[in-house]
């Protein structure tokens, strides 16, 4: 009877191993081999935006005496914000159902590695939207170089994560309420640099201007390492961009060419203006051209075609170009790197143009159901509006506690030391 049950048994056995074996690969097959391995390769390009480009392009636009201090804040940006991206920022922006906010069911991440989002791995998207999470607050350290607290820098950073940029993306790319109106934004120009931007003014609005300013203006201790950085900025905006197709397919190779184009036609642009205003074009203006076409394009790349790139990319310098004169010298506030100028003028800028340029007529993709390029401009204008305001209100709020906390402009002392021996113990350079 034993020898007679034993092959029956073991037939229903390796029949039941095998069926789970198939499931397992159903579940694995659903998620695409190529898009996962494509943002993979995204996310890698994304981080290396901040570390090393986002670091290194800040770096060389300061003091010597403050150089290690910029890349310091780079670095702790981002271990801050991947620890606080699994407990609590992810999922306070990608679950639920709520139109303003998201829920804790994401937290921690407790799907695992058989949880899927889209056609990828969750840990894959998850990854990808860390790295957007960690290059945002950074953006806004240019800002505020050269007099700040490490110890604001953190609690700012950390707050600013979880109460702006979460709630923010989860309105846009969550589901929330800007994403039921068909708000257009590929890449970040509302998420990315309309909140950096903002916040940047009401930073240094709140922190004061360095010493002498506006009458010192120190130049940049090192415009090779500028270029440097913005090349790696340049290189890393195709996983940026490209990469927020979530796919590898046509969609991701468009928004790559007009990410390329409205770069390289806001360098020359940049660099032509100056040569006209000033007799020559400098190596700083060039790049810093090539940063505001970036930011500029950003919410339009997978929406329009090359010539839309082209023109943004124009366009963005025209108008950052002036945006930085009207900040620094006629507003007088101290921007240090020009984060709003460039960064949150060209967001702006090319979320509003995204309605126009999206058109089929002019070589976009075209809009969703019911919309058309009137009732989208008003949509862009509504989400621009409310996420601004947003924005500077917590903004406002959060540098607020960090004033009566930790503080938020180093001491007189410290800053005449510079930051990178005072805050840190350490020197870029030694003599």
């Amino acid at each position: 009877m034993t020898r007679r049950r034993a092959p029956a048994l073991w037939a229903i056995t390796t029949a039941a191993a095998a069926l789970a074996t198939t499931a397992k690969a159903q579940t694995a097959a659903s998620a695409d081999p190529a898009n996962t391995a494509w943002i993979l390769a995204a996310t890698a390009l994304v981080l290396f935006m901040t570390l090393p480009g986002l670091a290194l392009f800040y770096a060389g636009l300061v003091r010597s005496k403050n150089a290690l201090s910029v890349m310091m804040h780079c670095v702790a940006i981002a271990c801050l914000g991947s620890v606080l991206w699994l407990l609590g920022g992810y999922s306070l922006a990608f679950s639920g159902t709520n139109p303003l906010i998201g829920d804790l069911a994401k937290f921690g991440l407790p799907g695992g590695r058989e949880s899927l989002s889209g056609s990828l791995p969750e840990t894959v998207f998850f990854a990808f939207q860390m790295t957007f999470a960690i290059i945002t607050p950074a953006l806004i350290v240019g800002a505020y170089v050269e007099r700040i607290r490490f110890g604001a820098v953190l609690m700012f950073s950390g707050l600013w994560l979880l109460l702006v940029y979460a709630p923010v993306c989860h309105w846009v790319w969550g589901g929330g309420w800007l994403a039921q109106m068909k708000v257009m934004d590929y890449a970040g120009g509302i998420v990315v640099h309309a909140t950096a931007g903002v916040s940047s003014l009401v930073a240094v609005a709140m922190l004061g201007p360095r010493d002498g300013f506006p009458r010192e203006l120190h130049p940049p201790h090192n415009p090779g390492m500028t270029m440097m950085g913005a090349a790696m900025l340049w290189v890393g905006w195709y996983g940026f961009n490209a990469g927020s197709a979530l796919a590898a397919d046509a969609a991701a190779g468009s928004a790559l060419v007009a990410t390329h184009l409205s770069a390289a036609a806001a360098g020359l642009t940049w660099g032509l203006i100056e040569k006209l205003r000033f007799g020559r074009a400098s190596m700083i203006g060039v790049v810093t051209g090539v940063i505001g076409g970036l930011a500029t394009v950003t919410p339009a790349s997978g929406f329009v075609g090359p010539a839309g790139g082209l023109l943004l990319g124009v366009l963005a310098s025209v108008v950052c170009f002036h945006a930085v004169d009207v900040v620094k010298h006629r507003l007088k506030l101290d921007d240090s790197l020009d984060v709003f100028a460039v960064h949150g003028v060209g967001g702006i800028l090319g979320t509003l143009l995204v309605a126009v340029l999206a058109a089929p007529a002019l070589g976009g993709v075209g809009y969703a159901d019911g919309m058309g390029m009137g009732s989208q401009l008003g949509v862009q204008a509504l989400g621009l509006l409310a996420v601004c305001a947003w924005s500077a209100l917590a903004s406002a709020a959060i540098l607020f506690v960090c004033k009566l906390t930790v503080g938020l402009r180093a001491t007189p002392e410290a800053i005449e030391d510079g930051l990178d021996l005072s805050s840190h113990g350490e020197r870029a350079y030694q003599s």
